[in-house]
């Protein structure tokens, strides 16, 4: 899931939102650690679950890394206003976490990265990820060229 992350970081750029949605213990987090690196952000990349939200900047010429859990957050964007998202997107990358149904109405353009468990795998490590480009952003993106 780092890797992917890493390779995926190389399509992004400021004003992505990419939405991640998986079960618990699917790798949300350890992609989105992958996305820091790759984007070359300051801060080590870790589960936002009781502060919501963090910010990492960029430690050279790139977007901050705007991580965000929406896991406690029970309604849509109007209770994630407060985390002044819309303003963050137009400069970052914003990554939800547990975002689908509460961010969409952020931008027509947005990724939204399904993570599947294997299923019967007993080595806890395979996973199946599906991408979702939603928008003119990612019409022409090569997201095939992530798979491995």
């Amino acid at each position: 899931m780092k890797e992917l992350g890493r390779r995926l970081a190389g399509l992004l750029r400021a004003g992505d939102l990419v939405m991640l949605t998986g079960e618990l213990g699917a790798g949300k987090t350890t992609l989105t650690r992958g996305l820091g690196e790759g984007l070359g952000v300051r801060g080590a990349v870790t589960s936002p679950t009781f502060v919501i939200a963090r910010v990492h900047p960029s430690l050279g010429e790139g977007p901050p890394l705007v991580h965000v859990d929406a896991y406690r957050l029970g309604g849509g964007l109007d209770e994630m206003e407060d985390l002044d998202l819309d303003v963050s997107l137009s400069d970052s990358v914003v990554v939800v976490e547990w975002g689908e149904g509460k961010v969409e109405e952020l931008t027509d353009d947005r990724l939204h990265v399904l993570i599947h468990r294997a299923v019967g795998d007993t080595t806890d490590e395979l996973r199946r990820v599906e991408l979702h480009g939603v928008g003119e952003r990612w019409e022409a993106a090569e997201l095939g060229r992530l798979a491995d």
